[in-house]
Parts: structure tokens; C-alpha cells; sequence
């Protein structure tokens, strides 16, 4: 499908579209992707500083975690796209036919698995996001709390395509699982990222 390879007009125009993909799952990545590359960007205007020589090994090695987290975003914005397709076929089965009870099944868990995985980058470019926040450039800081927020919109957006496939399954515990791991996520990280956006808030005013 080729998503994140488009033009940020292209990609505007396709998810303002009736299309069926890209959705939210989608927009979630590339949100969470763009706020990885904030942070990124914090550390390259830490590295090679000599006020910040004492972290600068840090701050490399949170780097090319954030890179390899970046990356994951964007191969799941198509990836969402993809898997939503099964479900979206489903819908349009018959509901006569005997056959649409697992059918349906099958593809709500194929389209939770995506967004869920979105969730867990989510929660460790938070974790990442801490650092650039702590010991980034002072003067790149607040970049590292506009990432931070996105990242946090990326968990939460994520949360709700999780929510409404998890509700429509017949598989109970399954189900409730997949709910209880976003419930986890979501209080531990929202409440991460606010706390590293307050501190980005204090330092600037």
C-alpha cells in the first residue's frame, strides 16, 4: 500500500477521504513516528556539544533506539491498513452466512494486533522521550515536549482502535486481555507523559 512513502498531502487527502484505509491505527503510527523524530532531533543538537560531553553516550545510544523505534511506526502504518482489510471485507458478509461468526473473529484480532503493537512502541518512545527531556539541549527542549505529547496522542489513539474491535468480539477473555494490557499502558504512560510535559513546561517558563 505504500502509506508512508506518500507525500504529507497524499497521506492528508487519503485519510480526509471515504476510503477505508488509512484510519486512525494508521494515523497513530505516523503520529507516533513523528514524535520519535522530535526527539531524535533533540539528541542531534545534544551530540557533539561540549556542555553535554558527560551524557553524550547516553544520549547516542537513546538515539539509535529512537531511530529503530521510528522505523516500527512507519512499517505499522501500513501494516494497520492491511489488517483492517479482512475486517472491513467481513462486514460485508451476509449475516445468514454460518460462516461469518469466525470469520469476523478472526479478523477483529487481526485488525487489535496492530494497534496494540502501536501501544507498546508508544509506552518506550515515552520512556526515550524522558531522556531527551532530562538531558537534551536546553534549547531543543521544548521539541522534546511537542514529542512527547505526540507520542502520548499515539497511545491513546491507538487505545481506542483496540477498544472498539476488542468490544465486538465474542471471545470474552480475549478480548478482555487485549483491554486490561491497553488499561496498563494507558494509566502508566499517560501519566508519563504528562509528567515529562510539565517538567518541559517549568523549564520554560
Amino acid at each position: 500500500m505504500q502509506l508512508a512513502n506518500k507525500t504529507c498531502t497524499e497521506f492528508v487527502d487519503v485519510l480526509a477521504s471515504k476510503a477505508a484505509v488509512p484510519g486512525g491505527g494508521s494515523a497513530s503510527a505516523l503520529v507516533g513516528s513523528l514524535g520519535m523524530a522530535l526527539g531524535s532531533m533533540v539528541g542531534s543538537l545534544t551530540v557533539g556539544k561540549k556542555k553535554y560531553a558527560d551524557v553524550e553516550a547516553e544520549i547516542i545510544e537513546v538515539m539509535d533506539k529512537a531511530k529503530a523505534l521510528q522505523d516500527e511506526f512507519l512499517k505499522l502504518v501500513d501494516l494497520d491498513a492491511v489488517n483492517f482489510e479482512p475486517l472491513s471485507n467481513a462486514y460485508g458478509i451476509p449475516k445468514d452466512d454460518p460462516n461469518r461468526g469466525q470469520i469476523m473473529e478472526d479478523a477483529l484480532r487481526v485488525a487489535c494486533s496492530v494497534p496494540m503493537d502501536i501501544m507498546r512502541l508508544s509506552a518506550k518512545a515515552i520512556e526515550l522521550q524522558k531522556v531527551f527531556a532530562d538531558k537534551g539541549s536546553a534549547l531543543a527542549v521544548s521539541d522534546a515536549g511537542v514529542g512527547v505529547v505526540v507520542c502520548k496522542a499515539a497511545l491513546q489513539g491507538a487505545s481506542l482502535n483496540v477498544f472498539i474491535n476488542a468490544q465486538a468480539m465474542t471471545d470474552k477473555n480475549y478480548a478482555s486481555s487485549l483491554e486490561a494490557e491497553a488499561d496498563t499502558l494507558l494509566n502508566k504512560y499517560c501519566a508519563m507523559a504528562d509528567e515529562i510535559f510539565d517538567s518541559v513546561v517549568k523549564k520554560l517558563r
